[in-house]
């Protein structure tokens, strides 16, 4: 199933969507998340904004394809996880995702944003630098699994009118 965008709708994570989340979140990372810390960020965290990419199926369920957790401090939005469900990867999910994301804690006041990426993980990059990211460091041996590096990602600048432009060339990337 590829859903058309249409039929997607972006809005604040609830206690709810976590056993969903939770699936996306095994089937996405060596090294996930527990249950819990998604109960914490989503009950007792002041700093976390968490939001998930959702539709409902043909007997009116909701499904939850992705999900974001951003932790805003004062101006700085740091993407803590970020996944799509594997199923539904490379539809334009992900960016729809990120950016309802970024809009919100732009509201909130951020103005740059930050980030940690497995140096591996080729199309996660890929996706960050359309958004603006550019690589400012490295973490070396840091996710203990296999020791891989981090890159470390920032965007410098980020408001609405930035983020309207970046949506058009998404949009005009989708439709060639």
């Amino acid at each position: 199933m590829n859903p058309q965008p249409g039929f997607l709708t972006m809005r604040p994570m609830t206690l709810d969507d976590l056993p969903q989340v939770y699936r996306i979140e095994l089937d996405s990372f060596t090294l996930p998340w527990s249950f819990n810390s998604y109960v914490h960020e989503l009950t007792d965290s002041r700093v976390s904004r968490c939001f998930v990419a959702a539709t409902k199926d043909d007997n009116e369920r909701k499904k939850i394809l992705g999900m974001i957790v951003i932790f805003l401090i004062e101006d700085e939005a740091h993407v803590a996880t970020f996944a799509i469900a594997p199923q539904y990867r490379r539809n334009g999910i992900g960016w729809r995702l990120m950016l309802h994301a970024f809009k919100e804690v732009c509201r909130e006041g951020a103005d740059h944003a930050q980030l940690e990426v497995r140096a591996g993980n080729q199309s996660a990059i890929s996706l960050y630098e359309k958004f603006g990211f550019v690589t400012v460091g490295t973490r070396k041996n840091y996710y203990v699994d296999n020791h891989e590096d981090a890159l470390l990602m920032n965007l410098d600048s980020m408001n609405l009118e930035k983020l309207a432009v970046i949506e058009s060339r998404f949009l005009a990337s989708d439709s060639e």
